[in-house]
């Protein structure tokens, strides 16, 4: 809300001048209290005026011939308010304003009562603004002069007088009604309060075509443009507007509380689609805009002026140069294929990011490179930093590190994977994590951790290390911890209350002489009427209240007796599944290689080096004693 101007506290040695007192017509009353300051020398700040007649004129205006402006009284002036007359373009209105011009007066009544008119852009509101900290008292005179202080303010800024304001004497009257109750207010905040309210104008919309699909360029953690994720491939959801044209729409006029007509802007229609839309795009037309809808998931395309969602892409590579990262989302329902397939070129790029929901790659992973998918298969090699990540995933020759629920690997060279089940039919060095891992031909230098099996159908290397963890997934670790921490606190509170227990029961033991002692003699003061002593009654009460928080302690030791089982049992259930785990080598051994059960309860890691040359094919872990367990051959 802008401010037009205020009544301030002047010094004195502003006022030592003084002007002759002068009586003006004047319309544009700001402009003559510049003109009198400037001819007298002083500042605008000491010239005070009063405003002894208001002349209000109209007249029709429309361009060709000019009228003659009319008075209108007093009355006629309310009747203006009617929208068919103020919204007319050729009706207009002026005020003139008979002033006296003074020198403004020292120690003023309200000179502690600060004032400021305002509005908005349009001047269609005006808001008296009373300042922080003025000081106002009731006099029998308030409300007249209030109201001429606030028309003095509107006349100086040129907003019109007795016109667009009936809200004006409701919002004194309710001033007035305040300051009579509480005799003198001190405002310490800014107070605002509407005084004027005109007709606002509706401004002109021009047409506009909004391409949601295109989002706006990423930007890295230093607010640059990330040039990487241009966005080659716009994903869309369904449902998901992809792009609105924002119909135009001719504004309506107003007038402003100056009297001013307020004619909105012609309308410009620029933006008009020329293009049209498949079956899997859809329109809303509506009386403001038209929406055009994804009817299913992809991304967009632009082909002969035709918009379309599709899920399949074919390209050749995926580099910075050409796409930078495609990262349309798992849920995208994109389909990529990449068909380069030089084996001294990258079919997906140094650096490059993917996301989709699945990918069929014919060339070689680059460094760096991340990809994510439901489902991939590459056909070439991974580099040694690549990250592959998808629920089924097919990978040639594999240096990086892969991760997945079904994964098979062609040939491992010293990569990384970790899924649920692996399937490696060539491991040339490595490290495999999964709940079940085959591999066809092991070589020398592999790291298989499994939580149900690990099978080798051909053994041709050695130091290579085989190991069962039933706690290899993070989620059975956590769930490991976190029962074993539940275990350590039941137990304290087991004991705690057994202890509660065995207090009371002894409390109860040798006090039940007594209280049967009491219940005899009560029953005979009862049946005789005689009044019971009420250190008797209290006595046999407090027993009864140490039978009851016996009672319910042993029902709470009961219950805390069963969930410490539960949880026991819990733990047992990861001890029973390293007992079903398997190790299982179909060839003979050769070299130097280790087999290792980790176990849950006790805390140990067993190990078992098979001899060169033995045909133990089958292992597992056997209790031998209590507490004790070996790993030994098993029957096939």
């Amino acid at each position: 809300m802008a401010l037009f101007g205020s009544s301030e506290k002047t010094t004195s040695t502003s006022l030592s001048k003084k002007i002759r007192p002068t009586v003006m017509r004047v319309q544009n009353v700001a402009k003559e209290l510049l003109a009198i300051a400037q001819s007298n020398n002083v500042k605008v700040d000491t010239i005070d005026f009063n405003i002894l007649e208001i002349q209000t004129y109209t007249r029709m205006n429309d361009g060709v011939k000019e009228t003659e402006w009319e008075e209108i009284s007093k009355d006629e002036i309310y009747e203006l308010d009617d929208a068919s007359a103020l919204l007319n373009p050729y009706f207009q209105m002026k005020q003139m304003y008979e002033v006296e011009f003074f020198t403004k007066k020292e120690n003023s009544t309200y000179e502690n009562f600060r004032l400021a008119i305002g509005a908005n852009a349009t001047k269609c509101k005006v808001y008296l603004s009373i300042k922080e900290g003025s000081e106002i008292t009731y006099n029998d005179r308030l409300s007249k002069e209030l109201e001429l202080m606030i028309n003095k303010h509107k006349v100086r800024v040129g907003i019109l007088i007795h016109i667009f304001d009936e809200m004006l004497g409701e919002a004194i009257s309710k001033f007035i009604a305040q300051v009579r109750v509480e005799e003198t207010i001190k405002y310490d905040k800014n107070e605002t309060i509407l005084i004027a309210e005109s007709y606002e104008p509706t401004w002109t919309v021009n047409d506009k075509l909004i391409m949601h699909y295109d989002k706006e360029e990423k930007t890295d953690d230093h607010h640059k443009i990330d040039y990487a994720s241009r966005g080659f491939i716009k994903a869309v959801k369904k449902d998901e507007i992809l792009i609105e044209y924002i119909k135009a729409q001719t504004g309506k006029p107003g007038r402003n509380c100056r009297g001013e007509f307020m004619a909105p802007k012609e309308v410009e229609e620029v933006n008009l689609p020329t293009f049209t839309v498949d079956e899997t795009i859809r329109e809303d037309d509506t009386q403001k805009s038209i929406k055009y809808i994804a009817n299913e998931n992809g991304y967009i395309s632009f082909e002969n002026n035709v918009y379309a969602i599709k899920t399949e892409v074919d390209m050749g590579e995926i580099s910075f140069k050409t796409t930078g990262n495609i990262t349309s989302g798992l849920d995208s329902d994109v389909n990529i294929n990449v068909s380069e397939k030089d084996v001294i070129k990258d079919a997906i790029g140094m650096g490059m990011e993917v996301e989709v929901t699945e990918i069929e790659i014919e060339g070689n992973v680059g460094s760096n490179a991340k990809l994510r998918a439901i489902k991939a298969s590459i056909s070439g090699q991974t580099h040694k930093t690549a990250e592959i990540r998808a629920d089924k995933l097919k990978i040639n020759v594999h240096k990086g590190s892969a991760y997945g629920k079904q994964i098979h690997i062609t040939r491992l060279e010293h990569g990384i994977v970790d899924g649920d089940i692996v399937n490696v039919s060539q491991a040339l060095g490595g490290e495999i994590r999964a709940k079940e891992i085959s591999i066809e031909i092991c070589a020398s230098h592999v790291k298989a951790t499994a939580s149900k099996f690990i099978e080798i159908a051909k053994l041709q290397g050695s130091e290579n290390t085989f190991t069962i963890d039933p706690l290899l997934k993070k989620s059975a670790k956590a769930g490991l911890d976190e029962n074993k921490d539940e275990i350590k606190n039941l137990k304290f509170e087991v004991q705690s209350t057994r202890k509660d227990v065995e207090k009371y029961t002894d409390l109860i033991k040798g006090g039940t002489a007594s209280f049967n002692d009491i219940k005899k003699r009560l029953i005979y003061y009862k049946k005789n009427a005689i009044k019971m002593p009420d250190s008797f009654v209290r006595k046999y009460k407090q027993f009864q209240k140490m039978q009851e928080h016996l009672k319910s302690l042993e029902g709470a030791l009961k219950f805390k007796k069963g969930e410490l089982e539960i949880l026991r049992s819990k733990t047992s259930i990861f001890q029973d599944n390293i007992m079903d785990a398997r190790i299982i080598n179909r060839d003979r051994w050769v070299g130097y290689n280790e087999l290792i059960f980790k176990m849950i309860e006790p805390t140990v890691d067993l190990s078992y080096k098979p001899k060169e040359g033995s045909a133990g094919k089958v292992f597992g872990l056997v209790k031998v004693d209590e507490g004790e367990f070996e790993i030994q051959v098993l029957d096939d």
